[in-house]
């Protein structure tokens, strides 16, 4: 089982409670994970990666063993932890903006 951990505001678009346990066969990739999740959670679609491109959303990243994966390249096989299920996969909504300096 791999386990999955979504932003909050997936979650609620999911109606989920906490991470997501889903079957992947292997080789587990963030593309398999996340057709996996789309199949399994269609509202989904769309949300992390466009549905055309199949390229990550701006402002969405990829997390595992404390790595950030968000630029590997979507078939590139995931750490072990991962796949033993040991360690999430971790999406990640971005925060962007800037500081305000006050003096």
């Amino acid at each position: 089982m791999i386990r999955v951990v979504l932003p909050a505001y997936l979650r609620t678009l999911a109606h989920l409670a906490s991470e997501v346990e889903l079957d992947v066969e292997p080789p587990v990739t963030p593309c398999s994970i996340l057709d996996a999740l789309e199949t399994r959670y269609p509202m989904l679609r769309g949300t992390i990666r466009d549905q055309v491109t199949g390229q990550r959303r701006p402002y969405v990243r990829f997390f595992a063993c404390e790595r950030d994966l968000s630029h590997e390249p979507p078939d590139a096989p995931l750490p072990g932890a991962v796949v033993s299920g040991d360690e999430p996969f971790l999406i990640v909504g971005a925060i962007a903006g800037g500081s305000q300096l006050t003096e």
